[in-house]
């Protein structure tokens, strides 16, 4: 077995930094625009379903784009497919930045979403490449500091943006920072990221199965994010039964295509890992529950108590600090403990949101938000053991030639779990304060205790559920931790018997 040279060593971590990076601009995406939705009807004139549609159109196309993504990166050249997808990502910020209608900031969003299930599985299979035993585990460890640190400081970027260019402006660079920041790392990611990668042998494009695989996370995902909780069509839940047949036509077709002796989109017998069909399940459940909760947060704060973005959204700074410190202070310990650093990551994460549900009904209003960011601070340490940990271990077992493919499906379990997580998160907050009266403008008075009691019940039916989500998260935690308990006394059986 060859040993890198510390040269060698230190591109990688190069190339993975910059990477990374632009996995970091995805996520921000997904959370940043939060705090800019009533600003958007104020200053475009969106209605509440195109507001929906640029949160939902960019976390549906991301979905829709990973799994082929990853397949063309395995099978082709991660390097390209990255470079294409920070291209479009480049240029879709900027028509984002400069729309003139809501209807086409909505088209912008779709292809920034496009772009973005184009970039993240390249990084994905990057850190399979690069990486091996300890070292991958710290990069994983790196990896979830940076998505922990984009996730939560999402939501302060935008209330920041809004705080110093106004509503109009403020949107608008709240979209557009990534332009510049996107023509910095494209030089940089010509010139460091290696071209170079395992080849899996004759690729098959498998183009059936791609198409039905877009369609099943399409429909399934669908209904979910076109939920607002107010006006919706009883009828778009049609589509989840025509996902639930579409994805067994897509698991007949490519357990045939892969009997035939070819190379199928998703090879199946990646979950017969445990690891990685335990991991799917556990980060599913994840995005089910945090994206989730900075929402409602940010709703109550915002509409319900009346407070202004920028204070909404630096309740999650200390979120962010604590949660990537402590992700990369833990990432070493990944590779071994991984398992046991999740149980006790979902451990801490429930026992904080329930502690914002006790602020939501004990503190003050005009206090919320500061006793919010101190539990949102102890709340961190559990995203800083899950994030790392579960995709160290997730991948652990995963072939290095299917890295991509792997690593994309583990997102589309993220982006399926973000959708439904929205949608159920915010239509029971919404549904419990459809009848709270409000101005001209459309939000309620922050100083009646009768609206303030409504917006801190709904913001606490909605964590209700999400906490739910984290229960059973931690159940499979707890399940996954007992497999990998297994898997390891039956090793130890096996060295003892052949010495």
């Amino acid at each position: 077995m060859s040993v890198k040279q510390p040269s060698t060593q230190r591109s990688d971590w190069i190339a993975f930094a910059v990477a990374a990076s632009v996995a970091v601009l995805t996520i921000l995406d997904i959370v940043k625009v939060n705090v800019v939705l009533t600003p958007l009807e104020e200053t475009l004139g969106a209605t509440p379903t195109q507001t929906g549609l640029v949160v939902a159109g960019y976390v549906l196309a991301f979905g829709i784009a990973l799994v082929p993504s990853g397949r063309l990166g395995d099978q082709w050249n991660r390097k390209a497919m990255f470079m294409i997808g920070l291209s479009i990502f480049t240029v879709a910020s900027l028509c984002a930045a400069l729309a003139p209608t809501a209807t086409l900031l909505v088209a912008a969003r779709i292809l920034q979403g496009i772009a973005a299930g184009i970039l993240m599985p390249q990084v994905l299979g990057m850190v399979q490449t690069l990486f091996q035993g300890q070292a991958r585990g710290q990069a994983f460890g790196i990896f979830g500091a940076a998505i922990g640190l984009g996730t939560a400081f999402g939501p302060t970027i935008g209330g920041l943006f809004l705080g110093a260019f106004g509503s109009d402006l403020g949107w608008r660079w709240t979209f557009g920072m990534n332009v510049p920041l996107a023509l910095l790392i494209i030089p940089l990611a010509l010139w460091l990221i290696p071209a170079s990668q395992p080849q899996p042998g004759r690729a098959d494009l498998d183009a059936v199965g791609i198409l039905l695989m877009a369609a099943s996370v399409l429909f399934v995902m669908l209904p979910f994010v076109l939920t607002s909780g107010t006006d919706d069509i009883a009828a778009r839940w049609i589509f989840v039964p025509l996902g639930l047949v579409t994805a067994v036509l897509f698991v007949r077709w490519e357990n045939q295509y892969r009997a035939a002796g070819k190379s199928p989109v998703l090879d199946f017998t990646l979950f017969s890992f445990p690891s990685y069909r335990n991991g799917v399940i556990i980060t599913t459940l994840w995005f089910a529950a945090m994206p989730a909760m900075f929402l409602v947060m940010t709703l109550f704060n915002q509409q319900g108590l009346g407070h202004d973005p920028v204070a909404v959204g630096l309740i999650t700074v200390p979120f962010a600090f604590i949660s990537a410190a402590v992700a990369a202070a833990v990432g070493r310990y990944t590779f071994r403990h991984a398992t046991t650093l999740v149980l006790w990551g979902y451990v801490i994460f429930i026992t904080a949101l329930i502690g914002l549900v006790a602020v939501s009904a004990f503190v003050p209003p005009e206090h919320n938000p500061i006793a919010m960011a101190i539990v949102l601070g102890v709340a961190g340490i559990g995203p800083g053991f899950i994030m790392s940990a579960n995709q160290m271990r997730t991948l652990i077992d995963v072939p290095v030639t299917q890295g991509g493919v792997a690593g994309s499906f583990q997102q589309v379990g993220q982006r399926l779990g973000n959708a439904i997580g929205v949608a159920v998160g915010s239509a029971i907050f919404y549904a419990l304060v459809v009848a709270v009266p409000r101005d001209a403008s459309g939000l309620p008075d922050p100083a009646d205790p009768a609206s303030v009691a409504a917006y801190a019940h709904a913001f606490q039916m909605a964590m209700a559920v999400l906490i739910l989500f984290s229960v059973v998260a931690l159940i499979f935690a707890g399940i996954d931790h007992r497999a990998h308990h297994r898997q390891l006394a039956e090793h130890a059986t096996q060295q003892a018997t052949t010495t």
